[in-house]
């Protein structure tokens, strides 16, 4: 008979649930776990975690999703009384395994948000057999809970703000990261002044005035909005603009360049060029025996390249 303990790390509960019975049902090929909380952890507020007295025996028992053994689904299964809360009112009493108003337990949970941000949501659903509106509360739940640890906006100094583009029918969003952690701070739907504001206010002010350095592209309306909130931030253009425009240009005076030689009757030349544009964009001692030939009047290799990019 396996123990307790192993009970516990094999459906992810800590010592603050008792295990009562396991039940297998062979027609659907589930495990049912009766478990309830200690005496420690019951009659708590499920929004606050405050003692409270009980209230009613709420609809029961009811049985929160666990992560699978193997290939059979598993789920526990515990009464579920209200308590009567000073600041809530009558609320369904925590729980140790599951976060509130949730139907899956928090290892269930962390391991879907997990998945989320690794695989589409698609695969998401089919690996733990659940619905996508099922995924879509675990990950509110799971950032819900995240937001309220962890302040996502403390320690602001440098952000990068730029705009991306998202499904079909040019449709944007407009981004900031925190470029100390390279993480995402905030994103919202649109490309404009007031879903910028939006953003900023989701900041707060005392906030904003720690920013010392914000990296956009050359949009007005970015410039706009980062003068009017933070006035004392420098606006710099990022490094990704900057190496962009410049290809962009080198490739544009290539372009001239090659119709100048082609209309001059200088095809050898004009043909050399109209297949050196990407050799261009590479340092000279970066370049591939292949890349390096496509430079104008450098004599071929006879060689055969060996280089992974061949």
């Amino acid at each position: 008979m396996i123990g307790a303990n192993v009970w516990r790390r094999m459906l992810g509960v800590d010592r603050a649930t008792v295990i009562e019975e396991i039940d297998f049902d062979e027609e659907s090929e589930t495990v049912v776990v009766h478990v309830r909380p200690r005496r420690s952890t019951k009659r708590r507020c499920g929004r606050c975690g405050v003692r409270a007295p009980g209230y009613d025996q709420g609809e029961g028992r009811r049985n929160w999703r666990t992560l699978d053994l193997g290939t059979l689904m598993c789920f526990l299964q515990a009464d579920s009384p209200r308590v009567n809360c000073p600041a809530h009112g009558p609320t369904v009493a925590q729980v140790p395994w599951a976060r509130h108003g949730a139907g899956h337990t928090r290892h269930f949970d962390d391991q879907c948000a997990w998945l989320v941000t690794h695989t589409p949501e698609s695969t998401v659903c089919e690996l733990l057999r659940v619905a996508w509106r099922a995924v879509g509360s675990i990950i509110a739940r799971v950032v819900a809970e995240g937001r309220a640890d962890h302040d996502p906006f403390d320690g602001l100094v440098r952000i990068g703000l730029d705009e991306i583009s998202y499904t079909k029918g040019r449709r944007y969003l407009t981004i900031a990261v925190d470029h100390d952690t390279g993480r995402l701070v905030w994103a919202a739907p649109g490309t404009d002044n007031k879903t910028l504001n939006v953003s900023f206010d989701l900041v707060g002010d005392e906030r904003c005035q720690k920013i010392r350095l914000v990296s956009a592209d050359a949009a007005e309306w970015i410039a706009d909005v980062v003068k009017q909130r933070r006035k004392n931030a420098t606006l710099r253009t990022d490094s990704f603009h900057v190496v962009s425009w410049a290809t962009e240009a080198l490739d544009e005076v290539r372009r001239e360049v090659w119709n100048q030689a082609r209309k001059g009757g200088m095809r050898q030349h004009a043909k050399e060029l109209k297949g050196c544009r990407y050799a261009l964009w590479r340092n000279p001692e970066d370049l591939t025996p292949t890349r390096s030939a496509s430079w104008p009047g450098r004599p071929r290799s006879t060689r055969p390249c060996t280089g992974p990019t061949c």
